[in-house]
């Protein structure tokens, strides 16, 4: 997945009466849709880990001696191989910035570390030469080091540092996880990706077949079931390349809009279903899904995710339903974006439980996470009637804003998730 932000926000699309389309989503291939905003992902990394999160605030250190800025003291440490940790000679107890001076002529990572455990209290990535940058961080009774990890050289390992007798308690910290860690939680479920494949393809086929026998209100039965299925599968979307855009893709970036030949999968058969186009207009369509779904299915088994990405996948999941399906820009006619929604819950749920063994000793909201989660869901299982779901237009507005706060606080904690499955150097 590149490190690239989605782009700038598109104006709506022009509605007629022969075309009443959703709002546009913004003007970038269909593939890209479920991809996080990987910068803002970047800021929540330190705010999560250190609790308080960086301080734009400057200070300066005088040999060691922490000054106070801001009503906060605040220490130059330097970042050097010959001088990791150096400067920080007087320590304190509490909330505190420390001023990360880079005297080498390299780039380098910093962390701030217990270093007898090497979790992780705090960090600053991609330090530059001649640079200052602050971390700020909660400090209680314990140990602790700076690690300097410079590009393309070995870590090194500054002085421990002690502090004693304090009633404060340290913010959070994590030991890091190793790529080799999300690989077993990574293969797991990607073994259940593939039982899912054979679903998508089994109801994606039931869809195509009342297309084409001419039952299109059989169609639009078997259309949510199997679009559902797809929704389910939110973490491998990066896998999926070419076949997202084609599965599931969206008029963002075509000119033509709903009329557009590249306009294709769910989201194409739903406009044709849902704005009385005839059955022999959508046989093509329908029939194209379904040849694109079964091709997903053969080639899946060849596959590999990254386990890098599997930690920010279960951030971004639910991150994308906020920004896409609450906002009804996927909506080309159903009415069932809440439906999406709990899909979506329903994948972050399952690879959430895949990468338990792993945040449940490193992650100490990880129970509190499981609440929101147990709230989101019946929030929306609220909204749906028997199977006929409220579309966002219906909403009351207390309805609205429970839906919106719920699945806003539980993205906001799926942050730390993202965060703590971050993979650091260690060496």
């Amino acid at each position: 997945m590149p490190e690239t932000a989605r782009g700038a926000e598109a104006e709506p699309e022009a509605k007629t009466e022969t075309e009443p389309g959703p709002v546009s989503p913004s003007p970038v291939p269909a593939a890209r849709r479920r991809r996080t905003l990987l910068l803002a992902a970047g800021a929540l990394l330190v705010v999560a880990v250190v609790g308080a999160g960086v301080l734009a605030i400057r200070g300066s250190g005088s040999g060691g001696k922490a000054t106070v800025a801001a009503g906060l003291p605040h220490t130059t440490v330097e970042v050097a191989t010959s001088g990791c940790g150096s400067g920080w000679t007087h320590p304190e107890a509490g909330h505190q910035v420390f001023e990360l001076h880079n005297t080498s002529s390299t780039a380098a990572e910093v962390y701030l570390t217990d270093p007898t455990t090497g979790a992780v209290y705090g960090e600053v990535e991609g330090l530059a030469p001649g640079t200052v940058r602050p971390l700020g961080v909660t400090l209680g009774n314990g140990s602790y080091a700076f690690k300097c990890l410079p590009d393309d050289a070995d870590a090194v390992t500054g002085p421990t540092v002690r502090i004693t007798g304090s009633t404060v308690r340290s913010g959070p910290a994590a030991v890091p996880i190793t790529q080799q860690e999300l690989i077993p939680p990574t293969l797991a479920y990607q073994k259940w990706i593939q039982a899912r494949t054979v679903e998508l393809a089994a109801k994606t086929d039931v869809l195509r077949a009342a297309v084409d026998r001419g039952d299109l209100a059989a169609a639009r039965r078997a259309w949510l079931p199997a679009h559902l299925v797809y929704e389910r599968m939110g973490a491998a979307y990066g896998t999926f390349g070419d076949s997202d855009g084609a599965i599931n893709g969206t008029t963002a970036g075509l000119a033509g809009g709903v009329r557009d030949a590249g306009f294709t999968g769910f989201h194409r058969v739903e406009y044709g279903l849902w704005h009385g186009e005839s059955a022999s207009g959508l046989r093509g369509p329908a029939g194209q899904l379904a040849k694109d779904v079964h091709a997903l299915e053969s080639s899946w088994p060849s596959q590999r995710m990254d386990p890098a990405d599997t930690g920010l996948r279960a951030h971004e999941i639910l991150e994308n339903t906020v920004q896409f399906e609450l906002t009804g820009r996927t909506d080309y006619g159903s009415g069932t974006n809440l439906a999406t929604a709990r899909a979506n819950l329903d994948g972050t749920r399952v690879l959430l439980g895949h990468l338990r063994p792993l945040l449940k000793t490193r992650d100490a909201g990880f129970a509190e996470l499981g609440t929101w989660m147990d709230r989101a869901q019946r929030t929306l299982d609220g909204l749906d009637r028997s199977g006929k779901w409220t579309p966002l237009a219906q909403l009351t507005r207390p309805q609205r804003e429970k839906v919106d706060a719920d699945l806003g606080g539980l993205v906001e904690r799926l942050a730390d998730v993202a965060a703590l499955t971050d993979v650091r150097r260690t060496a």
